[in-house]
């Protein structure tokens, strides 16, 4: 089994070879017809980086939404709609600039990722804020979108990564 730094370098070069246009397309329609996606109001998604699927077009929807922001180890949650300022953080990442709510208001979070296991483990980019929110907030559902291409029999995984409760893959 390749180790995560390998595995990530192999999903940016898969990434870079897809159709993220209709495959974002395809996913948005996939969380809509979720289950958790549809009984939720409160929503965290994020906000696309290169190479990442486009999940924006759900920020339309009767709902309310959140982004992550990063500070210091930990996300908070912050409300976000079309067209709020956003600001680039350390990490390159688009991030609102609005106040911070109780993150356990939330109903689900839709996660990214790079790679995902058969068992819903996700490889996401190393910092491990997904995890310690998730660990966290043990209630709120969560969905991870992403490629068939990118679905990997096993990750490697440690006892601290959280799996995703559903993955939603075209």
């Amino acid at each position: 089994m390749d180790n995560k730094f390998d595995l990530r370098l192999k999903a940016k070069d898969i990434r870079k070879n897809l159709d993220l246009s209709i495959l974002s397309q395809k996913l948005v329609k996939l969380v809509r017809d979720n289950e958790f996606y549809k009984d939720a109001q409160n929503i965290m998604i994020f906000y696309p980086m290169k190479y990442e699927v486009n999940l924006l077009d759900l920020l339309n929807d009767e709902k309310n939404f959140y982004l992550p922001k990063v500070f210091k180890n930990d996300i908070l949650v912050c409300p976000f709609c079309l067209g709020d300022r956003l600001e680039i953080s350390d990490f390159k990442v688009k991030e609102p600039c609005s106040n911070p709510i109780n993150p356990e208001k939330l109903d689900l979070v839709i996660v990214p990722a790079l790679m995902v296991d058969k068992l819903n483990y996700r490889l996401g980019y190393g910092g491990g804020f997904y995890d310690r929110f998730l660990g966290k907030y043990k209630s709120i559902k969560t969905i991870l979108p992403i490629s068939e291409r990118l679905i990997v029999e096993k990750l490697p995984h440690d006892s601290f990564d959280i799996p995703v409760d559903i993955v939603l893959k075209c």
